[in-house]
């Protein structure tokens, strides 16, 4: 018996003993999680604490450094108000509207969220920020030329008035001088656009057989229906002044047979330089085929000098893709005030001035004396929000003109692009370069398009705020 109760002993001992140790083992493991799972950190904010001037439009997140989720309670207020907020994975998602020049502050209190252990956050977290001014948008009333014609006047006025509420539907020729688009776009859908487009590009080997500009009829039956008339130019320059032959010349920084534009933006102002007799010489014969359309009180937006800035600021390297821009803003500058007082001292005031922003470039800006409306050339953009965002950025830029689509190609639809708030005064696709213009092809009956097909024009026709052609006043 006594041998029995030793073992009994011994056993309880042992047992209290292994107890002794479980315990110590579930203390040292409690210890251990206890560092392995500490309280959720936080990491970062959008808007960033303390940031100003941020856009509306930006979405409010709060970043930890693990997985988190909403305490039942969390009291987490956005201007002592409760914020509408949910936890997804590491984020705090906020989608309260933000409005203009105010500040917020959120609080996100002591416990607010917890991480997937159960560990809640320690200390109270705050950021605050301001968001952007209000900028007041007040388009100008007149146009910038001087004496303009009273036509210019009335198509301004017409853009102006229709600003915002309405948007013009627009196309550009197919071969620089004519109405092959706009005949497409009419075959498709049945009606004209509002706006056709030139282009005098082919300047330096007019007239000849291929085009004339002197020829004018498609036009004056144009403006006759009560459609407006504009032109691009790209201008075609000999690379230096060794080169007479008009086959070499060029509007891109180089010409074909791979010669280097010397031909300088910032000489073409000042009276003795080769660019300066070149320039003028372009410009008379210019204005001589500009004056047949002011003669037939015919007015012209007028867009020359386009995209100078390329892609400059877009990314590291990039560059100016046409010759007028490749000297930088202050001798763009100097070239497009020097076009707009040589064509005003010539006596032409059929113009309502166009010029076309590559964003982030207002150095390049000739100035608000010397633009009347602002355009932005797209392309490859589906986006319909990210177009508003982009025509919201240059209105702000810009509160005193009008903002265009001047080009645009495989761009979203214009009804969700004016949804989203793209207000375009008008908008443009580029011509389908590649399409036969012969009326009776299968080409040119196929409802495909390099930039805008059917489906986008009939999207864009079926918007109770789309001008075509049969919409349009008379403005003579």
């Amino acid at each position: 018996m006594e041998k029995r109760g030793k073992h009994i002993r011994y056993m309880r001992e042992s047992i209290m003993i292994l107890g002794l140790l479980f315990s110590l083992l579930l203390a040292c493991s409690s210890d251990s999680n206890e560092e392995l799972h500490e309280p959720p950190i936080f990491k970062s904010s959008v808007p960033e604490d303390g940031s100003i001037n941020i856009p509306v439009e930006t979405s409010i997140e709060v970043v930890f450094d693990e997985v988190i989720r909403l305490a039942d309670s969390h009291e987490i207020t956005l201007n002592d108000n409760p914020a509408q907020v949910k936890a997804i994975q590491t984020k705090l998602l906020f989608t309260q509207e933000l409005q203009k020049e105010t500040s917020y502050t959120i609080i996100i209190p002591k416990g607010a969220v917890i991480n997937t252990f159960g560990v809640p956050l320690e200390h109270e977290q705050k950021v605050s920020f301001t968001t952007e001014e209000n900028i007041e948008i007040i388009i100008t009333d007149k146009l910038v030329s001087k004496n303009s014609s009273t036509q210019a006047v009335n198509v301004y006025n017409f853009l102006k008035e229709s600003y915002g509420i309405k948007t013009l539907s627009s196309t550009v020729s197919n071969g620089g001088y004519d109405i092959n688009e706009a005949e497409w776009v009419k075959y498709h859908t049945g009606k004209y656009p509002a706006f056709a487009n030139m282009d005098y590009i082919l300047l330096n080997w007019s007239p000849d057989n291929w085009i004339d500009y002197n020829k004018m009829d498609f036009i004056k039956d144009w403006w006759s229906n009560n459609g407006l008339v504009g032109a691009s130019w790209h201008w075609n320059i000999p690379p230096n002044s060794s080169i007479t032959d008009i086959r070499e010349f060029t509007f891109r920084l180089e010409n074909s047979d791979g010669v280097k534009v010397t031909f300088k933006p910032s000489n073409v102002a000042i009276d003795g330089t080769w660019e300066n007799e070149v320039a003028k010489a372009d410009f008379d014969e210019l204005i001589a085929y500009i004056k047949l359309l002011q003669d037939e009180n015919i007015p012209l937006v007028w867009r020359p000098l386009h995209e100078a800035a390329g892609n400059i600021y877009e990314y590291n390297d990039g560059k100016a893709w046409f010759w007028w821009g490749m000297e930088g803003g202050e001798a763009y500058v100097s070239l497009w005030r020097f076009m707009f007082d040589y064509f005003e001292d010539k006596g032409v005031n059929n113009l309502i001035w166009v010029w076309t922003t590559q964003t982030k470039d207002h150095d390049f800006y000739p100035g608000d004396d010397y633009v009347d409306i602002i355009g932005k050339d797209v392309y490859n953009n589906g986006d319909a929000t990210d177009m508003a965002a982009l025509f919201k950025s240059i209105q702000e830029t810009y509160p005193n003109k009008m903002i265009t689509l001047s080009e645009c190609g495989n761009v979203a639809n214009i009804s969700k692009q004016w949804e989203k708030g793209a207000k375009w005064s008008w908008f443009m696709p580029w011509n389908d370069h590649e399409r036969t213009d012969d009326l009776n092809d299968a080409e040119f009956t196929s409802p495909e398009h390099q930039y805008a097909n059917k489906d986008w024009w009939m999207d864009a026709f079926s918007q109770d705020n789309v001008i075509t052609r049969d919409e349009m006043p008379s403005l003579k």
